[in-house]
Parts: structure tokens; sequence; C-alpha cells
């Protein structure tokens, strides 16, 4: 399963974290000349948006962007918070509202992904 992305946006609605877990392959720059032959093809790919608040903190929304068949998402929203709640509220040099530079956030929620990528859920006790 995949989590593409993870935000975390504050009260005033202003995107204080952004991480791209999922970055596609990128393909190799191609030249056309006019006129183009396009043919266009429809996917139906959809993906999963999971918004997250916790009581503890008003007006900080954890968003998660996920294949629809990834499951526990709800449960990784709360790993999120806690590890949001360890490194960056718990940092001296941190100030709410302002953009999370946190080297020890960026790899704990790291791992946490990965961890709910592998398991194709995250479960209780992780």
């Amino acid at each position: 399963m995949v989590i593409f992305s993870v935000y975390v946006v504050n009260k005033a609605g202003g995107l204080i974290y952004q991480y791209d877990n999922y970055v596609p392959r990128a393909e190799a720059e191609k030249t056309f000349s006019y006129p183009l032959d396009l043919v266009l093809k429809h996917h139906d790919e959809k993906v999963v948006v999971s918004f997250g608040q916790r009581d503890g903190i008003k007006g900080i929304k954890f968003i998660v962007m996920a294949d629809p068949r990834q499951s526990g998402i709800d449960a990784l929203l709360r790993k999120i918070y806690e590890i949001y709640s360890d490194f960056a509220l718990k940092n001296p040099f941190y100030s709410l509202e302002m953009p999370i530079r946190c080297e020890l956030f960026d790899q704990n929620l790291k791992s946490a992904l990965e961890v709910a990528e592998k398991a194709g859920n995250f479960g209780v006790g992780s």
C-alpha cells in the first residue's frame, strides 16, 4: 500500500509541514514537433484524504493522502500526533503556528510511514 503525502496545517490555514512520501519515477523529457498527435487516456485512480484533529491541540490539522486500500490511517494519524507532540511541541526552539523544522520529527515521521506501508496497517502498540 502507499501513503503519498503528509501535511500539517495550522489553525490559520497555513501549511507548516509537508512531506511527500511517494514520488513517482521521473520520465525522460520529450520534445515534440507541431502538430501534436495526442491520445488521452482516462485512469480511474483514487486517493484517500484523511484529516485528523486531536483534542489536545485545537486548530492543528494532520492530513494524510493515501491509497484507498491502505488500512489503519486513524492509528497512523494518532502516531503522527504523538510524534508532533514529542518532537515539535517539546522542542524549546519551536514556536506554535510556525513551520516545523526539526530533524527528529522528520526521522520519526519517516519511520512511522515505513512501518505503516510495510504492514499495510498501523496497529495498536506500534
